[in-house]
């Protein structure tokens, strides 16, 4: 059993709530908090503790997004319907129609059920094809209910992690099962709406149960050298500090821990050499403004080495997340090799917080739709799922737009198009407009012509020829990545 207490988790909702919302919003949460404890009352957790521990603990960790009270109101009552004799239609009377939505929204999305022997796809076996079936029909429910309303998702994330603080409580097999889908659809989801703390701690959270032994064993080797590096850090960041300040830029500098899993993936690609790792351990730098980031990364070049190859603009060119940051690893005067990330303080929001740095900073956090890059992928998904009726095709599919690595090309106006890692000429024509697509000539990359079957590459320059004349050819479907290039390739070769 967990030491909560009830009325602390109370308090320490209501008191945060009250920091940004207004005193009639926080009175309704303290309404719902009621119903809560009344609807749950009896009932446990496997963990022992009472059950309204959980629903006042998601909607405690939705605070840190600055989610508007309907959210917050929802996440306390999203296990009502589902797990006592409360109804929906109670719901919509005491508060709105916005509130039962999200709570009905919600429940539909605890049946996901997501087994490590379906990645890939085509290892499903024969038993299994009807349960797949079934759980990529959820997972599309999952899909188009976020497309409508992100904030089912933002809540389903939140149920996320305090599951995950309590899944020892479980039997081995629901552990596997619940760490194996976090890793696999929660965690991509949360990094796809640029939520890069919460998918930090969804995947650490879900590491320990789902590889316990590779767990143990890099934290034993990696550790120690941790330790060692926190003190050369320590003073590092300090010297930092003190040559920005004499360059006349005021700036923020810590130092911060790569995550495990993170780095349990990194070190698959350098065969387990933790000295490869040069940010194991990176510092953060964070500033006033735009121009003092360039300031400040000329002041630390001018200071330290930079290491050739390893300077990355994401200011200029952010990632299709929206992170922003520069990153650089340099030689310092003593000899070490450190990587340091320079943003500001907005940018470090939009790092951690994503999409929901949308309500961190505005008023209107009733918004459902902020109009944000992370969500332009979900709502081309969403568009064209409803054409894709095979389980295995719409897995592909999913796969690709949401757990494969994405590039960042560009038209020759200089807009982003965020597409697959291997897209094409054709994949970037359909993207720009379906008649672009569809009356494709000829393809230019960097200003020199390029066949339409060449993968584009990060920060390509791609220049569509198009002619009246031309129509969709059916050999494109052998190399196009993107449903919308293949949905509409399929529609005139038919």
């Amino acid at each position: 059993m967990e030491n909560y207490s009830i009325e602390k988790l109370k308090k320490t909702l209501l008191d945060g709530a009250g920091t940004y919302l207004s005193t009639q919003e926080v009175k309704k949460i303290s309404k719902a908090i009621s119903i809560a404890l009344d609807a749950h009352k009896g009932q446990k957790r496997n963990s022992g503790d009472d059950f309204i521990v959980h629903p006042l603990s998601v909607a405690i960790i939705l605070l840190e997004l600055k989610v508007d009270a309907d959210t917050l109101i929802a996440a306390v009552l999203h296990d009502t319907i589902e797990d006592t004799e409360y109804k929906i239609n109670e719901i919509k009377k005491v508060f709105n129609a916005d509130v039962a939505k999200l709570v009905e929204s919600v429940t539909k999305l605890s049946n996901v059920r997501i087994k490590k022997t379906w990645f890939p796809f085509w290892k499903v076996k024969k038993e299994e094809i009807p349960e797949f079936e079934r759980q990529m029909e959820t997972l599309r429910k999952m899909l188009v209910a976020m497309s409508k309303d992100i904030r089912v998702i933002i809540i389903k994330l939140a149920d996320k992690i305090h599951n995950l603080r309590t899944l020892k409580y479980l039997d081995k097999e629901k552990r596997e099962r619940i760490a194996s889908e976090t890793i696999e659809i929660f965690a991509p989801i949360a990094g796809r709406l640029g939520i890069g703390k919460w998918k930090g701690n969804l995947e650490d959270l879900a590491f320990v149960h789902l590889y316990p032994h590779e767990y143990e064993k890099l934290r034993e080797m990696a550790i120690p050298k941790i330790k060692d590096r926190e003190k050369i850090l320590a003073k590092l960041s300090k010297e930092v500090e003190q040559m920005l300040a004499d360059g006349s830029i005021e700036a923020q500098v810590d130092y911060r821990a790569k995550r495990w899993y993170s780095l349990y993936k990194k070190l698959e690609k350098y065969d387990g050499d933790l000295d490869k790792i040069h940010d194991l351990i990176a510092i953060r730098v964070i500033v006033k403004n735009l121009e003092d980031c360039y300031g400040a990364l000329g002041i630390i070049h001018g200071k330290w080495k930079p290491l050739i190859g390893r300077i990355k603009d994401y200011i200029a060119l952010p990632k299709p997340n929206g992170y922003q940051s520069l990153h650089t690893t340099v030689f310092t005067n003593a000899g070490e090799i450190v990587e340091i990330q320079i943003r500001t303080e907005s940018m470090h929001e939009q790092a951690e917080f994503g999409i929901a740095s949308h309500w961190i900073y505005s008023q209107d956090r009733r918004s459902k739709k902020p109009n944000r890059k992370e969500v332009d992928w979900l709502k081309e998904f969403s568009k064209f799922q409803k054409s894709i009726t095979n389980p295995a095709e719409f897995f592909k599919v999913l796969k690709m737009d949401l757990f494969e690595n994405r590039i960042f090309v560009f038209t020759p106006d200089g807009d982003v198009k965020d597409l697959p890692s291997g897209a094409t000429a054709i994949d970037f024509a359909y993207s720009v407009h379906t008649q672009v697509g569809n009356h494709c000539f000829g393809a230019k990359v960097n200003n020199k012509i390029t066949s339409f079957d060449k993968p584009l590459s990060n920060g390509d320059i791609v220049e569509i020829i198009t002619a009246k004349k031309t129509t969709p050819n059916k050999d494109w479907l052998n190399f196009c990545k993107t449903q919308a290039a293949r949905n509409n390739i399929r529609k005139f070769t038919r």
